[in-house]
């Protein structure tokens, strides 16, 4: 049976408290990119009792994904946004969810995220993360970033660090390692930077909303 949505509130303010719960309750958060990286933000930051997640992706899941996206192998073949609104929907079922099947560009970029009060860069490639960062500096100047650089490999993972870049813009990773040096992708390590951005957003809340 699944819990009544004031009994999943009540159990968030018992672990959370009443002023810090409701303040995630308030909060719009747009997720850009479901991958290693956004579908495990997705999961931490629903799981904290966030209103509302904006659930941007345009890909498929792939066999390949299953070892750190937090997919099932039922899942593959199903759009990314869907199948994490499927997971989601069975883990924080009272959160508001926006689901985009659309690849994020400077023309569709302030449509989709001109809601959001915090916007998570979680994307694979170089170019997209540039994009986007660029694009959420200079456009939305009263929206807080938060964004992944260098997760890949099996170095120490007290390296990957949250460092703050600007009053609200933030930055998680080690900083150096790219997959596009032949590097692999591990789940431990992805989820660990994941978690860093989905920290640093409740952090932002907590402090600022």
């Amino acid at each position: 049976m699944v819990p009544s949505k004031e009994d999943m509130h009540d159990a968030l303010v018992l672990r959370q408290g009443k002023e810090l719960t409701e303040k995630f309750e308030k909060t719009t958060v747009a997720i850009c990119g479901l991958g290693g990286l956004g579908s495990n933000i997705a999961i931490s930051l629903a799981r904290a009792g966030i209103g509302k997640l904006i659930l941007i992706d345009f890909d498929i899941v792939d066999v390949t994904n299953l070892h750190r996206q937090q997919y099932k192998a039922s899942q593959v073949g199903m759009t990314k946004a869907e199948a994490i609104y499927e997971n989601l929907l069975e883990i924080a079922p009272y959160t508001t969810y926006e689901t985009h099947n659309i690849k994020l560009t400077e023309d569709n970029i302030y449509e989709l995220l001109k809601d959001a009060d915090i916007i998570c860069e979680a994307f694979d490639k170089a170019e997209q993360k540039a994009m986007l960062n660029n694009t959420v500096l200079t456009t939305f100047k009263d929206k807080y970033l938060v964004s992944a650089s260098g997760m890949a490999g099996m170095d120490d993972p007290n390296i990957i660090t949250t460092r703050k870049i600007t009053s609200r813009f933030y930055l998680c990773g080690d900083g150096i390692s790219d997959v596009n040096d032949n590097i692999s992708l591990v789940a431990p390590r992805v989820m660990l930077c994941a978690a860093h951005e989905a920290h640093t957003v409740l952090r932002i809340i907590q402090n600022n909303m």
